[in-house]
């Protein structure tokens, strides 16, 4: 092949780049990213970057030289405007360029408010890239009033910080309870009690109707008639894979760009990776959002470019932190139908959710113990499942349970 085109400069994109030259890749390498930045970490975005305690440098997977020394073209504040499988070509605002293989990793786009919701009124923000976060922070003092719509992670993440920013923060969630698509109510009460220890002014089941204010922002009425003042709003309401080229140039969306468990698309010529694509798992298709999968598959799919046709096996983990907790999350709960709660014997405050189908371990949420999660991810990726009579006894060293 003469010319391998990736598309998409985040994680997922970087991480293809590296593999493709790795496992020695000669040809025409080039990068294609629609933000003028390196490849960067998304996750310190939200948190050290925006509380000022990581430099902008510091963001960066790697630095300039390296893609010069790896002889990666990159194609920064680049937006790439088709794609055509057939002919084997994309589309810039700067010509036509042939591709003998090209690889979507272009992520995800963060959902914003609806115009019924703002009002058309500027002030809120949704935290995605770093130049959201630039927005953000310019706009951040200790004496404005921040409302946080939606009780997911990213929900709760901004509303950590910006606690710790000393705002005050009013989250709104409007289904009945915290985190309620994504973890057990266990989970979701423990963060209840975290983030209202920390003073977040918690309000489930409901929701932002509309936002007040003569051309800023200045209060929100929220959907059970009640009016807060505010003076930032927080879009924390999920994203949705990026598949706008994949669509216009015919490939196959399922919950994203569908690909096979080697990473191809339903062109033989294109393949994708990370968050904007559902693969095969366990007999069903899914979609990950994660540091660990964007790496992971990239690796995969970039080796399968090459000719290695190896499967692509997810081993999903997660985390989040908030405060002074770290949550790490192994596995996925779909299909759940108990929860088994452990309390860590050696750390205060530290706990573990276990979920279970049947006899079956399908994940774990654990609250500040890494051991616990260490357990069960190894018994996970293992597929081994500990009696939940054993995990439920804190007085049963957790390494036993292997």
């Amino acid at each position: 092949m003469e010319h391998i085109a990736v598309i998409g400069a985040g994680q997922a994109g970087a991480t293809l780049v590296e593999t493709l030259r790795k496992e020695g890749y000669g040809g025409r390498l080039t990068l294609w990213g629609d933000e003028p930045a390196l490849p960067y970490q998304r996750p310190p975005l939200s948190k050290a970057y925006l509380l000022g305690e990581m430099a902008r440098d510091r963001l960066n997977l790697r630095p300039r030289a390296f893609y010069d020394d790896q002889n990666v073209e990159l194609h920064l504040g680049t937006r790439i405007d088709s794609i055509d499988p057939t002919a084997g070509t994309l589309t810039h605002a700067g010509g036509t360029e042939h591709f003998d293989a090209a690889i979507l990793a272009t992520g995800s786009t963060a959902h914003t408010l609806p115009d019924s919701c703002t009002g058309g009124l500027p002030g809120t923000h949704v935290i995605r890239t770093l130049a959201d976060i630039d927005a953000l922070q310019a706009e951040l003092s200790d004496d404005h009033k921040m409302l946080v719509v939606g009780g997911g992670y990213i929900g709760l993440e901004a509303a950590a910080v910006a606690r710790k920013m000393g705002l005050e923060v009013t989250l709104v969630e409007l289904n009945v309870r915290l985190l309620s698509r994504v973890a057990c109510k266990p989970t979701a009460d423990w963060f209840r009690r975290l983030h209202r220890g920390h003073g977040v002014d918690i309000r489930e089941g409901v929701g932002l109707d509309t936002l007040l204010g003569d051309g800023k922002i200045e209060g929100a009425r929220l959907t059970d008639g009640t009016e807060i003042p505010v003076d930032i709003v927080i879009a924390g309401i999920g994203a949705r894979p990026e598949t706008t080229l994949a669509e216009a140039a015919g490939l196959t969306i399922d919950d994203g760009i569908a690909v096979d468990a080697l990473g191809r698309t339903s062109a033989a010529n294109v393949w994708a990776a990370g968050d904007c694509c559902s693969f095969p798992y366990h007999g069903e298709r899914i979609r990950l959002e994660s540091v660990p999968h964007a790496i992971h598959q990239a690796e995969t799919v970039a080796r399968n470019v090459l000719g290695a046709g190896i499967e692509y096996e997810a081993k999903p983990w997660f985390w989040s932190d908030q405060y002074d907790v770290k949550l790490q999350i192994a596995g996925l709960n779909a299909g759940f139908d108990d929860i088994v709660v452990r309390q860590a014997s050696d750390i205060p405050g530290g706990q573990s959710h276990w979920y279970f189908a049947g006899d079956t371990l399908l994940a774990v949420d654990a609250m500040n113990d890494p051991r616990a999660y260490m357990v069960g991810k190894r018994l996970i990726d293992a597929g081994r499942s500990p009696a939940r009579k054993a995990v439920a006894d804190a007085d049963i060293p957790v390494k036993s349970l292997l």
